[in-house]
């Protein structure tokens, strides 16, 4: 009895021993067989980790970079139509008040300019002098031709100022009122141009002359 007894502990000792070992067996055999199995069950939430933050990372910087897009692109739009209406504004401001200068320069073209009047005064007075110290021989020419070609010529430049002015005006598309006041000075400059070239070729009237034999004797007593 005593040995059948140790025999059977003997037994039951070795069957759980050969059951451990079959299955270490067993799990050695299946890894072998499938390892990509075994590497991705024994990856934890650290290794995988990086590759998702990586991905929201990269996310979150296109979206910044597209806000920073539409923001510029908003900003240009603000700023274009402003920038569209201050040039307008500036260009249609100008083009006015070129066509206001260039009817006042038609306008004192055809009236005469104190300029005018100042230059005339002086060549009388240069006339004068010349008579005096002898150096004139044509008193008339001295005294009265020289200072009303003067006028001429003076009121002459300002009716082709007036004629450029207005022409540079009306070169483009303007507002009704500017192109009207334009014309009217265009209107002006070139009859300017006209009177200023009758006067100096003295074609409204010639220089006064003195009769021949006039003031050569006094009547008979």
């Amino acid at each position: 009895m005593g040995t059948r007894t140790t025999e059977k502990r003997t037994d039951d000792e070795k069957v759980p021993a050969q059951a451990d070992a079959e299955g270490a067996t067993k799990v050695d055999a299946t890894t072998k067989a499938d390892p990509g199995t075994t590497s991705a069950g024994s990856a934890g939430p650290e290794d995988t980790a990086p590759a998702g933050d990586t991905k929201s990372a990269t996310t979150d910087a296109r979206d910044e970079t597209a806000d920073l897009d539409d923001d510029a692109v908003d900003d240009a739009d603000a700023e274009g139509p402003d920038q569209d209406v201050a040039a307008r504004s500036t260009g249609a401001v100008a083009a006015g008040a070129g066509a206001v200068v260039a009817a006042g320069l038609g306008l004192a073209s055809v009236t005469g300019t104190w300029l005018g009047t100042l230059m005339a005064e002086r060549q009388t007075l240069m006339g004068q002098i010349k008579l005096q110290s002898g150096k004139a021989t044509d008193q008339i020419s001295a005294v009265y031709g020289t200072p009303w070609h003067t006028t001429a010529l003076v009121n002459g430049t300002f009716a082709l100022l007036a004629v450029i002015v207005s022409a540079v005006v009306l070169t483009k598309p303007r507002a009704t009122w500017v192109r009207a006041v334009a014309w009217g000075a265009l209107a002006l400059g070139v009859l300017g141009i006209l009177i200023s070239a009758g006067m100096y070729l003295d074609l409204f009237g010639s220089l006064p002359s003195i009769p021949k034999g006039a003031g050569a004797g006094g009547p008979a007593a």
